[in-house]
């Protein structure tokens, strides 16, 4: 089932603006409007790995030209609150030229029911 995503663009546009993605609300916001036009996201799903949150979210690269990025995820308790210790280290991901590719993280705690993933540019 396609997901359908709001956009909120917001002003900022230094070169490590991404993209954020929340679950909650189902709004993707962009920092960055150049690599928003490169990006479509789709198909989000939750599910649990022994009892822990797995989330997963499809990137389609919208150009010719291969985009590497870097995502991570914050993870959320049921008040929509930052779990602590809960960002994950940063992923390397090479998408092809109008490519595909499924942006996939687990919370290391239960307390997690929702989260918030973060795309960028790579910075290497």
């Amino acid at each position: 089932m396609a997901l359908f995503l709001a956009l909120i663009i917001t002003g900022c546009s230094s070169d490590n603006a991404g993209i954020s993605i929340e679950n909650s609300n189902q709004n993707v916001v962009i920092g960055n409007s150049v690599l928003a036009r490169s990006l479509v996201f789709k198909d989000a799903h939750i599910t649990k790995v022994n009892g822990l949150m797995q989330a997963s979210v499809e990137a389609i690269n919208k150009v010719n030209t291969d985009l590497n990025l870097q995502y991570r995820f914050y993870w959320y308790d049921g008040q929509g609150l930052e779990i602590s210790g809960s960002a994950a280290p940063w992923y390397s991901v090479a998408l092809a030229g109008n490519g595909k590719v499924i942006l996939k993280g687990v919370a290391d705690k239960v307390e997690a029911t929702q989260y918030r993933i973060y795309v960028r540019r790579a910075l290497y």
